[in-house]
């Protein structure tokens, strides 16, 4: 599935990894970099990204895509049911040797 091209990214900030320590020491101002400046901020545990602050508008913008991305899949699901049919449950049960 292609990507929706009417969707823009927000402009991109450098981001920054701080450890689990760090991250719960200085949340306020991890949060304000996000919210403010628009940064994104890793969270790493034992040097691996764990987890991630972000501005609101990238995870809305994350959101956006998935909604768009499981619709496509909808759709084409319902494409493949029109052009194939469907298939009995005891069927594919017994297909699947259950």
């Amino acid at each position: 599935m292609k990507g929706p091209a009417s969707v823009k990214a927000p402009k991109k900030k450098p981001s920054d990894n701080v450890s689990v320590v760090e991250a719960r020491e200085k949340f306020g101002d991890l949060v304000n970099r996000a919210a403010l400046l628009s940064e994104r901020v890793y969270v790493t545990k034992h040097g691996k990204r764990v987890a991630a602050l972000v501005p609101v508008e990238d995870a809305e913008l994350l959101e956006t895509l998935e909604d768009k991305y499981d619709l496509a899949a909808v759709k084409e699901a319902r494409a493949d049911i029109a052009k194939h049919g469907t298939v009995p449950f005891e069927q594919l049960l017994k297909k699947l040797g259950l």
